[in-house]
């Protein structure tokens, strides 16, 4: 079953147990998925859905720590909802050692010396975790290592 499949079938399921919010939460992922199908002008395989999803998520992520910083903790939480619901579509989250391992390997890969090689690593490690590990803890892995 495709990621889309999957999609679908949980709307169906979240209609018939009403539950509005994950209803709600889906179907804007859904939406984004055909808006980049669109842009895209191809249907997009499980890779571009998280890719799409990670997206998502890093948005939701942002905007829950706005909300909270400026005292809207009830937008806050809304948006946290919509996270956990969108982070069931990801695939399982690598560990802090799983991704510094894939750091060091990516690091002796390329030749990374210093921190000017943060450009040639990254895209590597992110290629490789594909939505399994989010970008701003992989970015903080990568410039420890390139640092010390």
């Amino acid at each position: 079953m495709t990621l889309k499949d999957r999609l679908t079938q949980d709307m169906k399921e979240a209609m018939k147990a009403k539950q509005p919010e994950r209803l709600g939460t889906i179907r804007q992922l859904r939406g984004a998925i055909k808006n980049k199908e669109i842009e895209l002008q191809k249907e997009l395989d499980d890779d571009g859905v998280i890719a799409v999803v990670s997206t998502l998520v890093k948005q939701r992520r942002e905007s829950a720590q706005m909300y909270a910083d400026n005292g809207r903790p009830e937008l806050a939480a809304k948006e946290e909802a919509e996270l956990a619901v969108l982070q069931e579509y990801l695939p399982a989250q690598l560990g802090e050692e799983e991704i510094r391992e894939l750091v060091k390997a990516a690091i002796a890969e390329v030749g990374a010396t210093s921190i000017k090689d943060l450009g040639k690593v990254m895209p590597l490690v992110m290629g490789r975790t594909k939505g399994a590990a989010d970008g701003k803890v992989v970015n903080q892995l990568v410039r420890e290592h390139l640092a010390g």
